[in-house]
């Protein structure tokens, strides 16, 4: 855990874990009641947890004063973990819910327990407790007779919406981040990730975005392994891009399939896949007129569904129409730049003009991620005052408008070259110049700028330690670490991470065929990603609650769809190869024919795959089945043991 303990108002020693940073002008009166329900305890609606102000550092005249450590007795985390129902390890092997009553009977529980739960674990209920901190008969935030509150409203997310909590957010401990650090980033290795410590230190969401990504690239290897060989030798054979087409349709497949056995075992050694979905509290930012909730009974607010969708319908739809088509009227400029670019060469070719062929598609390539990410902004705000109640459905909304304009502004031009223009050369070039022009500017944003601007932070605060002592040892005391952790980045999930992904898996599955080097592109690509995201999980941004999730969610069906995309790309340009056409010299129709019967041949294959390969391996198919079957043999005898004593 961290290295310094705290004490709270009663005196009791805790360690923190968490911490709660308000407005420096809030009011006392609100500080005061908010700390009251904090401590307070359960049977009389607080969370019962540990909470204390942190004193001033370095910077008394600069910094926030209304910044808290909030942390829980090891009774409280127990208690807790069975509340959001953790599984853990049993001592049969099996994954179990933990519950205190047969705490002793689960795997690695010693003594009082106190290293059973993760830090990350520990930080995710207090999270979840403060989450489910609710109005009892409050009107209104003490102090703050704008925010209204009421019986049952979320005390936090109320806290949030109104700006008077800035940010909560979990801290590092720095021994732990030096070792994961040193066996995930520091050191050159040619080995797998350390998932396992990933999970233990920033929960299942991350691991499972780490471990898609290593089996993304390992999935690459035979692509790309086959590819040079097709680029080195014949590059003009399209024979051989046939052949390559179909190991593509094939590939695509069976890589995703097999994924979702390989995430189901992770999901399933971390105890998330048998894992109830917790119930879905409404959005911070989501407002309406009050009214009770069918389920819970309480009073929240609602929000008409018609004006909702009159909202997607009528205003975001036509605004994503709006973007496609500005995406559209710049792919048309950049064709006529490419055009020139070629005149010029023709007329007298030159080095230079050789060179110019290139501008072109590198300025396209800088134009289009300049427009992934203004519309990306766009967006969010359009999402946003869409008004979804539920944050699953703001981030489904959000991501298909995001992976509509993405897929549209990153392919439009290579569909335009080989299947309107049919120029395999300006294909090949212009996916290569695309694709190369991208990670590099992806490995900038996400990388070398958040670590320049971090390492000023960092650098600025070490001279404000340095005014008031000098440091014999070289981590900082517990009140600047949190205030340096206070000023990083906020991580904001995973969604750029698997968007960048699916980007270049479109590159791969799309039109590798006609440049095999893609795969062996991304490969390098990907083996910088892991380092890159690593040292930016470790050392820039702040550390994220955990996300106990059992798969990669919607971006599972997002690479499927692409798949599905991919066969009929492939098929097509199989269809267009010389070789092919010149089977059916006296008629395109028939081409036709025959190119959209192979490409619905090969649609069902990819389904029946699909269908044959499961998405659980058996021997975990067979715990979930064996667990079920305990839990009903224990509720009948629990049933009969209570009929028993009542005829008693």
């Amino acid at each position: 855990m961290l290295q310094e303990s705290s004490v709270d108002g009663s005196g009791s020693r805790f360690t923190p874990l968490v911490v709660a940073e308000l407005a420096p002008d809030t009011n006392q009166e609100t500080i005061a009641w908010l700390l009251s329900r904090i401590r307070d305890r359960q049977q009389n609606g607080g969370a019962e947890l540990l909470v204390e102000q942190m004193g001033l550092g370095v910077a008394e005249e600069k910094e926030n004063p209304n910044m808290f450590l909030i942390g829980a007795s090891w009774q409280r985390l127990l208690a807790g973990a069975e509340e959001i129902g953790l599984f853990r390890e049993y001592k049969d092997g099996s994954m179990r819910g933990f519950t205190c009553a047969n705490k002793h009977n689960f795997k690695d529980f010693e003594g009082d327990g106190d290293s059973f739960l993760s830090m990350a674990e520990c930080q995710h209920i207090i999270k979840h407790e403060l989450d489910t901190l609710r109005a009892k008969d409050e009107t209104h935030v003490p102090g703050h007779d704008s925010a209204k509150l009421y019986p049952g409203k979320s005390i936090v997310r109320r806290l949030q919406s109104k700006g008077i909590l800035i940010q909560i957010f979990p801290l590092h401990e720095n021994e732990e981040l030096k070792r994961l650090s040193f066996s995930w980033y520091k050191r050159v290795k040619l080995s797998l990730q350390p998932l396992d410590e990933i999970r233990h230190y920033y929960g299942e969401g991350q691991a499972l975005y780490f471990g898609f990504l290593e089996y993304f690239t390992f999935a690459l290897m035979p692509m790309a392994l086959i590819g040079v060989p097709y680029y080195l030798f014949d590059w003009e054979d399209y024979d051989k891009y046939v052949i390559f087409a179909a190991f593509n349709l094939v590939w695509c497949t069976v890589i995703l399939e097999f994924w979702k056995r390989c995430s189901a075992s992770l999901a399933y050694r971390w105890g998330t896949l048998s894992r109830k979905k917790a119930f879905e509290e409404p959005r911070p930012g989501f407002h309406g007129v009050l009214g009770f909730n069918p389920v819970t009974g309480r009073e929240e607010p609602v929000y008409p569904n018609v004006k909702r969708q009159l909202r997607v319908y009528l205003v975001s739809v036509p605004f994503v129409l709006l973007c496609l088509y500005v995406s559209l009227y710049i792919m048309m400029i950049y064709f006529l730049m490419e055009g020139w670019a070629l005149s010029v060469h023709a007329e007298e070719p030159t080095f230079w003009t050789e060179v110019l062929l290139y501008i072109p598609s590198i300025i396209y390539a800088v134009v289009i991620e300049i427009l992934n990410l203004i519309y990306r902004y766009a967006a969010e705000f359009l999402t946003e005052w869409e008004n979804h109640r539920l944050e699953s459905s703001y981030q489904n909304h959000l991501v298909l408008k995001v992976l509509v304009f993405n897929f549209f502004n990153c392919f439009a031009s290579l569909f335009y070259i080989a299947f309107v223009m049919h120029d395999m050369a300006l294909l090949r070039q212009s996916l290569a110049t695309l694709l190369i022009t991208s990670q590099i500017l992806n490995q900038f944003m996400e990388a070398f700028l958040p670590y320049w601007l971090q390492r000023r932070r960092n650098k600025k605060m070490t001279r404000k330690v340095q005014k008031r002592k000098t440091l014999d040892e070289k981590q900082l005391p517990l009140i600047e670490q949190v205030r340096l952790e206070a000023d990083m980045s906020t991580y904001l999930g995973t969604f750029d991470d698997y968007l960048e992904l699916f980007l270049l898996f479109g590159y791969v599955s799309l039109f590798s065929c006609v440049y095999p080097l893609a795969a062996v592109l991304v490969v390098l690509n990907n083996i910088t990603e892991v380092y890159s995201d690593a040292f930016k999980m470790c050392s820039v941004f702040k550390r994220p609650f955990s996300d106990p999730a059992a798969n990669i969610g919607v971006w599972q069906l997002a690479f499927e769809a692409m798949s599905v995309i991919a066969v009929v790309t492939n098929c097509s340009l199989i269809g267009m190869s010389p070789q092919v056409k010149a089977y059916f010299q006296d008629s395109d129709q028939q081409l036709i024919f025959w190119t959209v019967a192979v490409e619905h041949t090969l649609l069902a294959v990819k389904f029946i795959l699909a269908f044959l390969i499961p998405d659980v391996p058996k021997h975990i198919q067979i715990q979930l089945a064996r667990l079920e079957y305990e839990s009903l043999e224990a509720l009948k005898k629990r049933k009969m043991l209570e009929a028993s004593e009542l005829s008693k």
